[in-house]
């Protein structure tokens, strides 16, 4: 069975990127037959007044210049509708999501694309997915009261649909880098080759 893989960093930093380095490493663990790499420190224009606009404004209904300003959101989206499975590199900027992340998420959060609104409340497009984040942290905990970053990118994947989450922590880097590291890349030796 073919299995696609989508691997999206979001770390300002290239080279020495704990979150890059186990990004690859859970892509090798899984041996997709198929991965597509999003580098969001390459960078994303934000949402804006235009793109809302567009959004907001029936398909059919759309200008060339509306569909132009949701072009690139609509190949984000793609790419992810197109894959089995997201593998997110999640560094935990001051308690929270890198601002390239927050941005590729307001790109993907899509009223009546990737999530609806019903009558019993909101209801992800995404299903049938599966995420493997991986948590970077100098000192926040990852799933403590001072961490914004993995709970918010937990509830985002799943308002989109994608409720087969697992993360790999990397937290507390400037307490003690060699036993952490140790042990993230133990959890991705670890990690189910299948959902």
């Amino acid at each position: 069975m073919s299995h696609s893989i989508l691997r999206i960093d979001a770390s300002l930093r290239r080279e020495g990127s704990i979150s890059r380095d186990l990004t690859a490493h859970i892509v090798n663990r899984l041996k997709g037959e198929s991965v597509k790499t999003r580098d969001l420190a390459e960078g994303l224009p934000l949402i804006d007044e235009a793109w809302t606009q567009a959004n907001f404004t029936p398909a059919a209904d759309r200008t060339d210049e509306q569909k132009q300003a949701l072009a690139l959101s609509d190949q984000l989206v793609a790419e992810i509708q197109s894959v089995d499975t997201l593998v997110i590199g999640l560094p935990i900027y001051n308690f929270g999501v890198p601002a390239a992340l927050k941005a590729w998420i307001d790109h993907v959060a899509r009223a009546g694309v990737t999530f609806r609104y019903t009558e019993n409340g909101p209801e992800g497009l995404l299903s049938g997915k599966r995420a493997i984040v991986a948590v970077a942290s100098g000192g926040t905990k990852a799933g403590s009261e001072i961490d914004f970053a993995s709970t918010y990118i937990r509830h985002v994947l799943g308002f989109i649909g994608i409720t087969d989450v697992e993360f790999v922590t990397a937290d507390q880097m400037a307490i003690d880098a060699d036993a952490t590291l140790k042990s993230a890349h133990e959890q991705v030796d670890r990690l189910p080759l299948a959902a």
